[in-house]
């Protein structure tokens, strides 16, 4: 019988985030990213027509993976400035890698990075606003140029 590694609950950041309930050394590999992989457009529309959270990973393809759709407790992943695992992108499908050991107990986040299309205004910046809570928190889900701001 094997243990589970990882669990969703409560966080403290943002709604349900994923933990640890065993001891994970870096470079593991966590969980797979499922979900339907659909077009952007499509989840999109979902999006608008569902209230509540958004579990969609963007590709390098164009194409994302709907979460919401067939998905596992790889949605609940936060974000944090100062992430202690990594999404590792292979053909349609995301794995989770811890970037660093994880002790239980502890709260596993990946940097989203996310881009907008557009200008940065004051309401995306409090929609895409960071709670991680870490010193060197840049306040923002968005990577690149938000990261200035």
């Amino acid at each position: 019988m094997r243990l589970r590694r990882i669990t969703a609950r409560r966080s403290s950041v943002h709604g349900k985030g994923l933990f640890a309930l065993l001891p994970i050394g870096a470079g593991e590999r966590l969980i797979e990213y499922k979900g339907e992989v659909t077009s952007w457009r499509r989840a999109a529309a979902r999006q608008r027509s569902e209230v509540g959270h958004t579990f969609v990973f963007g590709l390098s393809s164009g194409r994302v993976i709907d979460g919401s759709r067939g998905g596992n407790s790889a949605r609940f992943m936060n974000h944090a400035c100062t992430p202690n695992c990594e999404a590792i992108e292979t053909g349609d499908r995301v794995f989770i890698h811890a970037i660093t050991a994880i002790q239980p107990g502890e709260e596993l986040f990946i940097d989203y990075g996310l881009t907008v299309a557009g200008e940065i205004t004051d309401d995306i910046r409090e929609q895409y606003a960071c709670h991680c809570g870490a010193p060197a928190c840049r306040r923002s889900m968005l990577g690149g140029r938000a990261t200035s701001l």
